[in-house]
């Protein structure tokens, strides 16, 4: 059994928390937020207790630490968790400072304890299944890689101004997914982005619309397009093209129920944000954590993984300023 101290009661520490309390191997011990009355409040419906970070990482009964809190904490809280021994389980990113990112990459590696980064898309049943295809051999050599990410809707100004840009907030999530599907790293990147969607974004210093092309050493392309706004829902597709032919996975929809009518025909729409998007996915990477501590074995996602994509993430944020690729 995994004792947990979970740092964060908004909105992915409410997945999260509810995710651990489900695990039979797992257990909610303590709740840290700097609200005291969300983390009490969360603490309360998991029997767990909410206290301050000292006593959630200092007290031995606790096994690892769980950090969904707000990402300018991940790297202190990571920093603490590593001093206290505690494996390490961190929503994406690890900092957004790649040299930041970098120490606690050293950190853990030092300490060698268990972390793992929150890219939960890798757990996605379908993406699954696109991986297996291709370590499968049924696409032959993967040529070329193609990622859609649209949200909805954008998020608030306010949370614009504090998440580091498009690339670093939320095509990180395609970044590692490029890196996954291709199966060798990108040293090519060449951004573009703009402002079509809300110009308050753009007056916060973000772009909401934006287009990357990554290419490998042995020639490898990968497209990621991504959108602050789809207005037919969170859209989520992969299609991955090699020698031997294609596999692809479209949108998860509301149900599988299609119309056909003197009209047209009618099917619908995609669900409507990543929580009920990755419902699954967020079972499946904490439970390959659970395991990853007890089995004393590397999680599928890793703290380098984190880095890695953060690196990506500012050479497309540098090639989209530049207007020019960049190597890396």
């Amino acid at each position: 059994m995994i004792s947990f101290s979970l740092f964060g009661a908004g909105r992915m520490g409410i997945v999260h928390a509810q995710n651990i309390d489900a695990n039979p191997r797992a257990t909610l011990k303590y709740v840290v937020d700097i609200d005291g009355g969300a983390a009490s409040r969360l603490a309360g419906k998991y029997r767990a207790t909410a206290t301050d970070l000292e006593t959630a990482l200092s007290d031995p009964s606790i096994d690892a630490v769980l950090i969904a809190s707000a990402t300018v904490t991940h790297a202190d809280i990571i920093k603490a968790s590593v001093r206290g021994n505690k494996a390490i389980f961190c929503e994406k990113p690890l900092d957004l400072d790649l040299r930041v990112a970098e120490e606690c990459v050293d950190l853990v590696q030092q300490a060698d304890i268990p972390f793992a980064l929150g890219f939960n898309r890798r757990f996605d049943r379908n993406f699954q299944a696109i991986h297996q295809a291709i370590t499968e051999g049924q696409v032959g050599d993967v040529e070329n890689v193609i990622i859609t990410s649209r949200d909805p809707s954008p998020p608030p100004v306010e949370y614009i101004r504090q998440s580091g840009g498009i690339y670093r907030d939320m095509m990180i999530h395609d970044f590692d997914m490029a890196r996954w599907l291709l199966g060798e790293e990108p040293i090519e990147v060449y951004a573009n982005g703009s402002c079509l969607v809300d110009s308050a974004i753009g007056l916060a210093g973000d772009v909401d619309t934006a287009a990357v092309v990554l290419k490998t050493e042995s020639g490898k392309l990968c497209q990621i397009t991504n959108s602050r706004r789809a207005v037919y829902g969170y859209d989520q597709r992969v299609e991955v093209f090699g020698s031997n032919g294609m596999v692809r996975t479209e949108n998860e929809l509301h149900d599988l129920v299609t119309h056909f009518g003197r009209d047209g025909v009618v099917s619908a729409k995609p669900v409507d944000f990543f929580i009920q998007r990755y419902e699954q996915a967020y079972r499946r990477e904490l439970e390959d954590f659970v395991s990853a501590v007890l089995n004393n074995q590397p999680p599928l996602v890793t703290a380098v993984d984190g880095y890695r994509a953060l690196l990506l993430a500012d050479a497309a944020a540098e090639s989209d300023r530049s207007g020019k690729a960049v190597r890396l």
